[in-house]
C-alpha cells in the first residue's frame, strides 16, 4: 500500500514525465484542482489555474519538436514532503535541473530552479493545489521557451 508521501511524490514525478513527454494536456490534468505560479519574496503570483488554463499557458510557452516533445528531461530532486494525513493536505519542496538536446544543440543543462508546492486531497486521490516555481540558474532557453 502506497503512503500519501509517496503518492504525493509520484504526482511530482508525472509532472516532470508529461513536460519531457510533450503531453501537455496529461500535464494540465494535473492542475484540475489547482495553479500554476511564479514564486517571489512577496508570494506568489498566478500565472495560470485550472487544467485547461494550465495546459494552454505550457501550450504557449513550450517549443515542441517533431516529435511532438520538448527534447528535454527535467530532473527533480531535493524531495521533501510533509503531509497531514487528518486535514488532506501537504506541502513539499524540491529542485529540478532541465537537460535539453536537439538538432545542433548538445545535450546541457539550461534552466535550474525550485518548487515549492502545496497539495490536497480530493475524493482520496492527491492533487496539485498550488507549483510556485522560482528560477536559480539559466543557460540558453532559445530552443525550449517562447519568449
Amino acid at each position: 500500500m502506497s503512503t500519501p508521501e509517496r503518492a504525493v511524490e509520484r504526482l511530482l514525478f508525472r509532472y516532470a514525465d508529461a513536460i519531457d513527454a510533450g503531453d501537455l494536456a496529461a500535464l494540465g490534468a494535473l492542475f484540475a484542482h489547482g495553479r500554476i505560479a511564479q514564486d517571489s519574496p512577496d508570494g506568489s503570483l498566478t500565472l495560470a489555474e485550472g487544467s485547461t488554463a494550465v495546459e494552454a499557458f505550457y501550450r504557449s510557452l513550450v517549443i515542441l519538436y517533431d516529435d511532438g516533445t520538448p527534447r528535454t528531461r527535467h530532473l527533480t530532486t531535493n524531495v521533501s514532503i510533509d503531509v497531514d494525513e487528518a486535514a488532506g493536505t501537504a506541502t513539499g519542496t524540491a529542485s529540478y535541473t532541465v537537460m535539453q538536446a536537439t538538432e545542433g544543440f548538445a545535450l546541457q543543462p539550461i534552466i535550474v530552479g525550485r518548487y515549492r508546492d502545496d497539495f490536497h486531497r480530493v475524493e482520496g486521490e492527491w492533487w496539485f493545489g498550488t507549483r510556485a516555481m522560482s528560477v536559480d540558474l539559466t543557460g540558453d532557453l532559445s530552443r525550449h521557451l517562447r519568449r
